[in-house]
């Protein structure tokens, strides 16, 4: 069995395969703009995050019923729980499917359903966290919270995420503080293309208690010592970071620099099937390319489930985090 683990930092959106696209753009009458996977699959190079989003958004065409987004769910868990996880908390972008006539309860109870069922078929307790668009007005995140109080029991929290640079946390302050309002725990991606002085605004702006990549933070000394000091997540994503040329090297990325720094990093996959892999496949890239011993890599399992958000149901958390202790990795193929 694969070490125990849990994912903050996947896009469900970016769990959609070529092959389960073609598969729903043929249910649904969509026409893709490429002949076949292999094509698409070719699309898969990006120059940097616009490129990316660009080719993302465009695929969630595909996604129009509840089935459709209860497909995808399903499709990631069953490759999630393959490579160990045990929880998942999993971004989703209202906004790109509201945009072309999809209703929000469409999206959310889709979504919702596959988590239900996760848990019984794959033993995955789940989570869905709602992130506003940055590159959108602040209004259109606030019209999509509103639209979203009917399914907030689904919901656990609210992140921000989409192209970064140029559109700072701040421009979010009052529909974060409507989140919370609301009991919605707060999450933000900063510090990706953005300075650190964004992942500043997202701690004392938003008041966000996880900090989603944060992978600048190493440029200013005082934040790194003040994530340290506060404890504050970090969910890095290596595989993307190289894929979307933030770092040239995965033998370069900082991650074992930020552990001996103290930072409380957990690894995730972010958009796996556009980055070449999913979590589990991103701890194996990190420990060869890093040279991560397997209390390394027991470390940021334990903090994938420390920094989840389990509170309500803490027995939970603490039955998870035991296993990770108690794993014995010479029983097991390499991860």
């Amino acid at each position: 069995m694969p070490l125990p683990k849990a994912e903050l930092h996947v896009h469900i959106e970016g769990t959609l395969e070529p092959e389960l696209a073609f598969a729903l753009a043929a249910r649904n009458g969509v026409e893709l703009p490429y002949r076949d996977t292999e094509e698409l699959r070719r699309a898969y190079l990006f120059q940097d995050l616009q490129s990316f989003l660009d080719l993302y958004y465009g695929l969630t065409a595909v996604l129009r019923t509840h089935d459709d987004f209860t497909e995808l769910a399903d499709a990631y868990l069953a490759r999630a729980t393959a490579q160990g996880v045990r929880h998942a908390e999993i971004f989703f972008d209202p906004q790109a499917h509201t945009a072309r006539g999809v209703p929000i309860g469409t999206v959310v109870e889709g979504l919702a359903r596959a988590l239900t069922a996760g848990e019984e078929r794959y033993g995955i307790s789940g989570r869905l966290i709602m992130c506003f668009l940055r590159d959108e007005s602040a209004e259109s995140a606030m019209h999509t919270l509103e639209a979203a109080k009917p399914y907030l029991h689904r919901i656990t929290a609210v992140g921000l995420d989409s192209a970064e640079v140029g559109h700072p946390p701040s421009k979010f302050r009052e529909v974060y503080a409507a989140a919370e309002a609301l009991g919605l725990r707060k999450v933000a991606h900063a510090g990706e293309e953005g300075p650190p002085s964004y992942i500043r605004e997202a701690l004392d702006v938003l008041g966000v208690e996880r900090i989603d990549h944060g992978l600048r933070c190493t440029e200013d000394r005082d934040l790194v010592e003040r994530l340290a000091r506060e404890r504050i997540p970090l969910t890095l994503c290596p595989l993307s970071n190289v894929r979307l040329r933030a770092i040239d090297m995965l033998e370069e990325h900082p991650l074992r620099d930020m552990m001996d720094a103290g930072l409380l990093c957990t690894v995730n996959s972010d958009d796996p099937a556009y980055f070449g892999g999913y979590v589990g496949d991103t701890f194996h890239a990190v420990r060869e390319a890093l040279g991560l011993d397997d209390e390394r890599l027991r470390e940021l399992a334990r903090n994938s489930f420390e920094a989840s958000f389990l509170e309500d149901d803490e027995e939970r958390r603490a039955r998870l985090i035991a296993e990770v202790e108690a794993y014995d990795f010479g029983v097991r193929p390499p991860e």
